[in-house]
């Protein structure tokens, strides 16, 4: 996942651009970009995956002066993408999944459209998605003409003389929002990003809804569309707990989860409640306020530094930051019974290895584990995260069980299935944990309290209707 950013501003604008920018860091791991327009653009890109964002950009930002700019911390390409167009010179930065990439970039290949950029040997999706909008007639309708024509998912910043083009993905899986000061506007992928830089919210793109905000303001330049899927994964895990979506924040939804996770625990008797942090933790505070078990930090991270070992792309790197990050308290977890909540359990390995071991090792009496939202069945279709099925820990105990993988595994998404407790059982033991417990999609919905229709489910049931495409694989 990346988080973008954009300000047009009544003065120079890259102070500010620094730091909403900055905001993003938790979204992405691999990549930092920025680009402002004054006379002309001036862009910087860095890699970050060992470094943080203000650090590699603080300088560059002193030398780069103009009234309006994006910037983005991505997960996985370079960006910002400049391209000289028949529109005329603009940057882009984009966020989201285009996962039929491949197709048409060997369509416009055909047509002798060339790609300068390429970020691990593939296509870099920001610079397929500008030679996309630059097939149109405007900029406008290129990026109609680019929702209509990849699957998957594009939020996009565009930036030109105009000022800065603004366009939600046409199912709504990513958000922006419009924020305003007394000296710019701005727009965000995070709303905290806007509380420490001043801005207030003044709109909510719609899925599909071009906007074009400058220091003038906001001009709509297309209307949403009537379907929204928006990505119910931000409020679990992948959102800024300052930040909101759909008007929800993300915080209160986590204890939410913890306190649904509670209520399904009556036979359950533990001396403490804890959080995997940092995301766990306000799901381990919402369990706590509700069971009465005192909430204490059996686990705590060094620091920001090391991210998020979902992200990371490679597995070795992803066990890196899961051991290095996480820090046992042996004086509170030994010969306790731990409720242990988290936000979820995509692979199983980090969990095991780097989490579970560690509270035993400590002396821990029983480990009882809450993930805060279903298991997660596929990898998603709608932005960077797990790219192969066979990578989730529940698809691995279906093949243990099954001797095979299976097409449909409806029996085992049913929570009230002999199949379903088959898989939770084969989990349970993997994880070497006392019990395994996870959350109900009816209760993560009404956690975080938007119509089930409105919400992008597919990682846990395998349907993604408000595409087009209600389907089991």
């Amino acid at each position: 996942m990346s988080g973008i950013f954009g300000v047009a501003s009544n003065k120079d604008c890259a102070e500010i651009l620094l730091y909403g920018t900055d905001y993003h860091s938790h979204l992405g791991t691999e990549y930092g970009g920025i680009s402002v327009l004054g006379d002309d653009f001036a862009r910087q890109i860095h890699n970050i995956s060992q470094s943080q964002f203000k650090s590699k950009f603080f300088e560059n930002c002193k030398h780069m002066k103009g009234d309006k700019g994006i910037g983005v911390i991505s997960a996985f390409e370079e960006q910002p993408i400049y391209l000289n167009s028949k529109h005329g010179p603009f940057c882009l930065v984009t966020n989201g999944f285009i996962e039929n990439a491949k197709e048409l970039a060997d369509e416009l290949m055909r047509k002798g459209i060339s790609f300068s950029e390429v970020s691990k040997g593939n296509i870099n999706q920001s610079e397929l998605t500008a030679k996309l909008i630059n097939q149109g007639e405007d900029l406008v309708n290129g990026i109609e003409k680019m929702f209509d024509v990849i699957d998957g998912s594009c939020s996009l910043l565009l930036l030109n003389k105009d000022g800065i083009y603004a366009a939600r993905d046409k199912c709504g899986y990513t958000p922006l929002v419009v924020g305003q000061r007394e000296d710019a506007f701005a727009i965000t992928s995070e709303t905290s990003a806007f509380l420490n830089t001043e801005f207030k919210i003044i709109k909510y793109l719609e899925p599909g809804e071009v906007v074009l905000v400058n220091k003038n303001g906001v001009e709509q330049r297309k209307h949403g569309g009537k379907i929204n899927q928006i990505c119910a994964f931000l409020w679990i895990y992948t959102g800024f707990p300052a930040s909101s979506y759909e008007g929800i924040n993300a915080e209160t939804v986590r204890e939410k989860c913890g306190r649904f996770l509670a209520k399904q625990d009556k036979d359950i008797k533990v001396d403490v409640v804890s959080g995997v942090p940092d995301s766990g933790t306000a799901h381990a505070i919402g369990y706590s306020m509700e069971s009465g078990k005192p909430f204490r930090r059996t686990l705590v991270k060094y620091t920001p530094g090391y991210g998020r070992s979902y992200t990371p792309p490679s597995q070795q790197r992803r066990d890196l930051v899961a051991k290095m990050k996480l820090l046992a308290i042996k004086e509170i977890i030994e010969g306790n019974k731990i409720i242990v909540c988290d936000d979820s359990i995509v692979r199983g390995t980090q969990f095991k290895n780097f989490t579970v071991k560690k509270l035993w090792d400590a002396g821990a009496r029983e480990i009882h584990i809450r993930p805060a939202c279903p298991p997660l069945m596929f990898p998603c279709k709608f932005n960077y995260s797990t790219r192969s099925i066979h990578e989730l820990v529940t698809r691995r105990a279906i093949r243990s069980l099954e001797g095979c993988d299976l097409e449909n595994v409806s029996e085992y998404i049913d929570s009230g299935s002999e199949k379903y407790e088959k898989m939770i059982d084969w989990i349970t033991k993997d994880l070497d944990v006392t019990t395994l417990r996870y959350q109900t999609v009816e209760d993560m919905v009404k956690a975080i309290g938007v119509p089930r229709e409105k919400l992008c489910l597919y990682c846990w049931t395998g349907k993604c209707p408000g595409a087009g495409k209600n389907r089991e694989e």
